[in-house]
């Protein structure tokens, strides 16, 4: 995959305007919109089929976005997620999941966007797609935009939860 698959014009424009786009992430296909827009959160639980009590990750491109989240992290949290991040691990804060991603031109179009929830692009309880076709045959014209970045074979990312003792649980690995 393209390093800078997600420095497309149009597909900022689309988030931009609270559109629902299937693009790479780090890990692999993503149905994704902006995380702070209700309607468009909404619309992906419902586009997916998705239980709305299943909570999904959330893409940002700085640590300092969490605040829009109104989480305040300790300076030893910090140093804690410096181990992971940026990386492929999503860490569940309070009732979310973030993951700061590594490719800094993703890290770059969630600046520009503003966090995206990112759940795997896929119906609940089928495999992710791997492929944009996959992707249109789960989807359709539900979707505002493809972003199409070949064959991802890759896994979910690694789940992890930051405990307020600073101990790490994995919850997925």
């Amino acid at each position: 995959m393209q390093e800078n698959i997600w420095n497309n014009q149009n597909l900022i424009k689309v988030l931009k305007k609270d559109g629902v786009v299937v693009m790479p992430t780090d890990t692999i296909y993503g149905i994704v919109g902006k995380a702070l827009e209700e309607n468009t959160v909404e619309r992906i639980y419902e586009i997916k089929k998705r239980n709305s009590n299943k909570p999904c990750i959330i893409l940002i491109g700085d640590i300092k976005e969490l605040e829009k989240f109104e989480i305040i992290l300790s300076e030893e949290k910090k140093k804690i997620l410096e181990n992971y991040w940026p990386g492929p691990v999503s860490v569940v804060l309070d009732p979310f999941a973030f993951r700061l991603p590594f490719p800094k031109s993703l890290r770059n179009l969630l600046l520009k966007t503003g966090p995206l929830i990112a759940p795997s692009a896929n119906t609940e309880a089928l495999p992710p797609a791997k492929n944009i076709e996959e992707a249109k045959k789960y989807f359709g014209e539900k979707v505002d935009l493809y972003i199409d970045g070949g064959e991802i074979e890759a896994k979910a990312s690694k789940l992890i939860k930051l405990n307020n003792d600073g101990s790490i649980l994995v919850l997925r690995e």
